[in-house]
């Protein structure tokens, strides 16, 4: 105990640097855990957390969940979109960095780099509006573009089989320009002589690419995509609720398990419920990330989280 805080007082002013960030964590990510009590109570506004009456049965938020009908299907529709963001997200993050890492002109590579980048600043409402007046039955232009060729109108908003792809191409579109910072900090930091050394040895930039690019970039790919995978059960709120909304027509391929909570609070209010959800959401999201851990662990224990 008085080694540590000799430590403590010897590196003070580092240490000082640590506190806006812990108490962030703390305050944001370990205290609200405090809050998964209420998926076992009976809560109320009035009594508080605390003093709420226990369930009885005690889970009986999660029957009432899972009895809805819908919890399979939205576990199924998060898991599904997610990954497609995840998979197709760093396949474009990582082949655009490559690009732009071997493109010589360097004002034609800022100026492009910098409209890749802009997406990321617009608000979901704003693109919903942008996806509106694209897929709008009425005053769409994809539909006067199909009648203009001589083809019948889509009724995008009734065609749920549409929307996985729909959202995932919305999803690449305003993330990949952010997205590709990373990688492009990890070419930069790449030693220029291992580039020489191949091209001495009659290496082409194919070979270059896939025998150094790619292994230097992979800790980074490994890292990124288990960050990411523990946000697989959450999605993207403002995407989901600002291109789909209320549409029922869509649910069955694009209510996700965000959009279900909220709607099933707003509906009826059930504070356990919507609380048992998340915590079920929780649950399934650890495991995931505790799975693909120990998974990427055997294959590289370097790349692994912990």
């Amino acid at each position: 105990m008085t080694s540590l805080f000799k430590e403590l007082f010897r590196n003070r002013v580092l240490y000082s640097m640590m506190i806006p960030g812990v108490m962030i964590i703390l305050l944001f990510n370990y205290f609200p855990m405090f809050g998964l009590l209420v998926a076992f109570k009976n809560f109320n506004f009035k009594e508080g957390i605390l003093n709420s009456p226990w369930s009885d049965p005690l889970l009986k938020n999660f029957e009432y969940l899972f009895s809805s009908g819908a919890v399979l299907q939205v576990t199924y529709n998060t898991l599904l979109l997610n990954l497609l963001f995840i998979v197709f997200g760093v396949l474009f993050q990582v082949g655009l960095a490559l690009i732009f890492n071997e493109l010589a002109g360097k004002w034609f590579k800022k100026i492009t780099q910098s409209m890749m980048f802009l997406p990321h600043f617009l608000s979901w409402i704003v693109v919903g509006v942008i996806a509106y007046n694209i897929f709008s039955i009425d005053n769409g232009v994809l539909n006067a573009l199909l009648v203009a060729l001589g083809n019948e109108e889509v009724n995008w908003y009734a065609s749920p089989w549409l929307w996985p792809i729909i959202l995932v191409v919305f999803h690449i579109w305003k993330t990949t320009g952010y997205g590709m910072i990373l990688y492009l900090a990890t070419l930069a930091g790449i030693d220029p002589s291992y580039y020489e050394a191949a091209k001495i040895d009659g290496a082409n930039k194919f070979h270059q690419i896939r025998y150094i690019t790619i292994p230097f970039l992979m800790p980074t790919i490994i890292i990124l995509f288990l960050l990411n995978l523990g946000r697989i059960m959450s999605a993207d709120f403002g995407m989901f609720y600002a291109l789909v909304g209320d549409n029922a027509a869509l649910y069955s391929t694009a209510d996700v398990i965000d959009t279900f909570i909220f709607r099933s609070l707003r509906m009826n209010g059930d504070i356990g419920m919507a609380s048992a959800a998340g915590f079920y959401q929780s649950v399934i999201a650890f495991v995931i990330i505790i799975t693909f851990n120990k998974l990427i662990k055997k294959y590289n224990s370097d790349s692994a989280l912990f």
